[in-house]
């Protein structure tokens, strides 16, 4: 990732369009209604029905299928006021189902790195690649390969769209999706004037374009993509600074963001939930936050990482009429950077000691680890025991891969519980058909 922007500019001052029909390409591979496309891929008899996914606790639409967009069911509908036009219209209704999206998310993130080796995961269900075609087939027809394999391999459909930068693919991916002329590849070398789709594209959703510049660049007549991408660059560079300079030269079909390393270690991890019910007993809490540590030290693992400092924060609800809103955060250093979740929960529950306050009912807790580093940079001290770190080494990998190969969860600490009072809402969720043995589907 590039953190020197402006010295990134200056580096591609010179650097133009490439020519039509010159590689490499970067393309933008989209899931298609991602979350309701996972529920479909295990039960083909919701194919064409409509389907809206909930958010945390069943609270809210988070995604629809197209058959419920054109029911009219919004984003962000309230389940309890829309429950009975759901049973009216036939729509079903599942809750978020996180284990069976992230693995469906990286099985179609495999699928791609069998055709490119430069893969940039942009969210749960869009990923970028820089493409070149093999000898012999085009640039359109290699999409399209693309996206045939991963309908095959992961029975998910995507739409891709093909360009010389990322802003221009992304509209491109706006317009195979629209389009069925495209059959869900667009390459923007393949038409004559790709003039005539920004004309159409609104500039509020070019891609890195916010809602104040939205605003802004309407207030001075720039209502569409071409409209911005006629815009002087000088004008631009002046009112919308080097962010905006940057998106500029995108859509003028000049690449100026790279392909990033998602191999890179997060630089924090949070795992957090709202309860299902409000929680007041100190031993949920603690619970409650043990379980969430053990989350995010899976995570930390997984990266090959380790935490030099963990926070603990707890929250009342905001909207209560019957007590004062109360939020709170604890920071607790680690002497030892680490990644064993016995040592980050003790300092969790010390951080919640420290936080919660008896007599208030708590709506939300989490945990985030920060000031992370490799594995292999942790410094030691002189009272560090090394026999007892291989000891936690050993017992750390043993439970990851318990867990790994049985089914997540199947071997637990003590403190971590189930209790349905700060557990999450979820009654209707699909089994976790890719990640639990006794949830696998049965073929009858």
């Amino acid at each position: 990732m590039h953190t020197d922007n402006h010295s990134h500019l200056r580096t591609d001052a010179f650097r133009k369009a490439p020519s039509k029909g010159e590689g490499p390409f970067y393309a933008i591979v989209d899931c298609n209604n991602f979350y309701a496309s996972c529920e479909r891929v295990f039960n083909p008899s919701l194919n064409d029905k409509p389907i809206v996914v909930l958010s945390n606790n069943d609270g809210c639409v988070i995604a629809r299928s197209s058959e419920a967009k054109e029911l009219g069911i919004p984003m962000g509908a309230p389940a309890f006021k829309y429950q009975k036009e759901f049973e009216h219209k036939g729509i079903q209704v599942f809750s978020s189902n996180y284990a069976l999206y992230g693995d469906m998310s990286a099985r179609v993130v495999k699928t791609l790195r069998h055709f490119c080796d430069d893969v940039e995961v942009y969210s749960i269900d869009e990923a970028f690649m820089l493409l070149e075609a093999p000898k012999g087939m085009n640039v359109h027809a290699f999409g399209q390969q693309i996206r045939e394999t991963v309908r095959r391999w992961t029975g998910l459909p995507v739409s891709i769209g093909i360009a010389s930068s990322k802003t221009l693919a992304k509209v491109a991916n706006h317009v195979a999706k629209k389009e069925k002329l495209w059959e869900g590849v667009m390459h923007t070398d393949m038409v004559k004037d790709f003039d005539v789709y920004l004309s159409r594209f609104p500039v509020g959703d070019i891609w890195g374009i916010g809602r104040k510049h939205n605003e802004f660049l309407e207030q001075n007549g720039i209502n569409t993509a071409l409209d911005f991408k006629h815009t002087p660059e000088q004008w631009i560079k002046k009112h919308l600074h080097v962010t905006g300079l940057r998106t500029h030269r995108e859509i003028n079909g000049i690449p100026s963001i790279e392909m990033e390393d998602n191999n890179q270690p997060r630089k924090g991890i949070l795992s957090s939930r709202s309860f299902r019910k409000p929680v007041s007993d100190y031993d949920q809490m603690v619970e409650a936050v043990s379980t969430y540590m053990k989350r995010a030290a899976e995570k930390l693992r997984a990266q090959e990482s380790v935490a030099g400092v963990v926070h603990v924060f707890v929250k009342t609800n905001r909207f209560s009429k019957t007590q004062p809103y109360y939020s709170n955060t604890a920071v607790m250093p680690l002497p030892l950077a680490t990644d064993f979740t016995p040592d980050l929960t003790k300092a969790a529950i010390a951080g919640l000691k420290e936080v919660f306050v008896p007599g208030f009912t708590y709506q939300k807790a989490g945990v985030m680890l920060t000031e992370i580093r490799r594995q292999d940079e942790i410094q030691g001290n002189l009272f560090s025991d090394t026999s007892r770190d291989d000891k936690k080494k050993r017992l750390i990998e043993a439970v990851d891969a318990i867990n790994r190969t049985k089914g997540r969860d199947k071997v637990i600490y003590g403190m971590n519980g189930t209790r349905p009072e700060w557990t999450m809402k979820q009654e209707f969720k699909s089994p976790s058909y890719t990640t639990k043995w006794d949830e696998l589907p049965v073929v009858k």
